[in-house]
């Protein structure tokens, strides 16, 4: 079974408390959704748990092992990130900038396999860009380039996925469309994913777990039934929030 954890992590931005000995286990099977306002350190805290950063006190430990100590091959084969931005500098089609997700599984000693092609193809359809895979890179549109990024994590095949703000640029049936995969990505043996969310409700739709940063270290998690509420929400992001509840679900909305 995997599992990332953290242990009595210490983490600061600046003079500012990210978290203050958080100790937490994310495990198979789980979806968890980071909330918060502007600032509070979602993104820090994400690069943290990928090993990208350091705290300045505890431990981030993927299967038991520390991660830090991972070595940066092993490490991208059992977890993948998913960066808030993405800056496509170099010219290359789409298919070959999907293919780099295959690197940490490719020892010096051989190329890409017709496997690799395959899981290469399929991350691309399944973010309904199979069509796309000769085209130039600096061709497609924002939210085009967002799907070629997560068709490469997609490809990575890590058991683990760390994603920021996955719905950047994507208009509203392929955020549904994405979130809806890695939920169900999630459901398989082995798979976990934490994921920067700013829409409450895309985390109320797709997510089991949440963690929410208040700020100044403090941080609320659990399975996001128990989590989620008005209360905590205007409490999170400081502006009243009204629940809206139907036979379709529950949905939380600015109340001003």
């Amino acid at each position: 079974m995997t599992k990332l954890r953290t242990k009595e992590l210490c983490l600061t931005i600046g003079e500012t408390w990210i978290s203050n000995h958080l100790s937490i286990n994310f495990e198979s099977g789980q979806n968890w959704a980071i909330l918060g306002p502007n600032g509070s350190g979602k993104t820090t805290l994400l690069m943290t748990l990928a090993g990208l950063h350091s705290a300045q006190k505890g431990q981030v430990r993927l299967n038991d092992q520390a991660i830090a100590h991972l070595p940066i091959r092993e490490r991208a084969r059992q977890l993948g990130i998913l960066f808030q931005g993405t800056d496509d500098t170099f010219p290359s089609t789409v298919i070959d900038t999907v293919m780099m997700g295959r690197h940490p599984h490719i020892n010096p000693w051989r190329w890409e396999d017709q496997d690799d092609r395959d899981l290469a193809t399929a991350s691309l359809a399944a973010v309904g860009l199979e069509k796309f895979k000769q085209r130039q890179l600096d061709t497609l549109s924002g939210g085009e380039r967002r799907r070629v990024a997560i068709a490469c994590l997609l490809t990575q095949d890590p058991p683990v996925c760390l994603l920021d703000e996955p719905t950047n640029h994507l208009d509203i049936r392929h955020q549904l469309d994405v979130l809806a995969h890695f939920s169900t990505r999630s459901q398989q043996p082995g798979h976990l994913n934490i994921m920067v969310l700013h829409d409450v409700n895309l985390a109320l739709r797709y997510c089991s777990h949440a963690m929410l940063l208040y700020g100044h270290g403090v941080i609320e998690h659990g399975p996001l039934a128990k989590v989620i509420s008005t209360a905590r929400l205007e409490k999170l992001y400081q502006c009243p929030i009204r629940k809206l509840q139907d036979s379709n679900g529950t949905a939380y909305l600015p109340a001003t």
